[in-house]
């Protein structure tokens, strides 16, 4: 999870704290985008595969069923490839093809599941940033962005210290 991260990166950005220390956490909970836009474009690209005409309606269907799904595999490592069977019912595509999809996915898991940590993650922050500064905006106070993002970017990141476990030294 990046939750210290953001909550590091919100603090650079002059976030009122008692905002970003509710909305990270939960959305690092809850907020998987990540993980919807994957069962969504793996599940749409194997129905293509297999000729199956996706209406509009359909497609948004699984767009927000997908979305809803997600949040409980927050925190699960490829977990989002295990909605895909559930995603792929819809279309009626059997779950043999479905488990198929399942193990590209376990396959391309490396690349997939460091992207779909990164969309979560960064719309976390953008959320927490874009709805501080909407607040600020309503209540009169003028936003300069990019001297927000120029001091942020000047702030050095802390490097993690090595734990020691008893009886070793590092």
């Amino acid at each position: 999870m990046n939750i210290p991260i953001n909550l590091q990166a919100c603090e650079d950005l002059g976030l009122n704290k008692e905002s970003y220390a509710i909305s990270i956490p939960l959305g690092g909970s809850a907020n998987s985008g990540g993980a919807a836009i994957t069962v969504s474009i793996m599940t749409l690209a194997t129905a293509n595969t297999m000729g199956v005409h996706v209406s509009i309606f359909l497609a948004l269907l699984l767009c927000f069923l997908s979305a809803i799904s997600a949040t409980g595999v927050s925190g699960i490592a490829g977990g989002s490839l295990l909605l895909i069977p559930m995603a792929a019912s819809l279309f009626g595509i059997s779950n043999d093809i479905a488990m198929q999809v399942v193990g590209i996915g376990f396959i391309i898991g490396v690349v997939q599941d460091s992207v779909e940590t990164a969309v979560n993650s960064a719309s976390d922050l953008l959320f927490t940033a874009t709805a501080e500064y909407a607040d600020d905006r309503r209540d009169g106070h003028q936003i300069d962005m990019r001297a927000a993002v120029r001091a942020a970017g000047k702030v050095k990141v802390k490097a993690a210290k090595p734990v020691e476990e008893e009886g070793e030294q590092i």
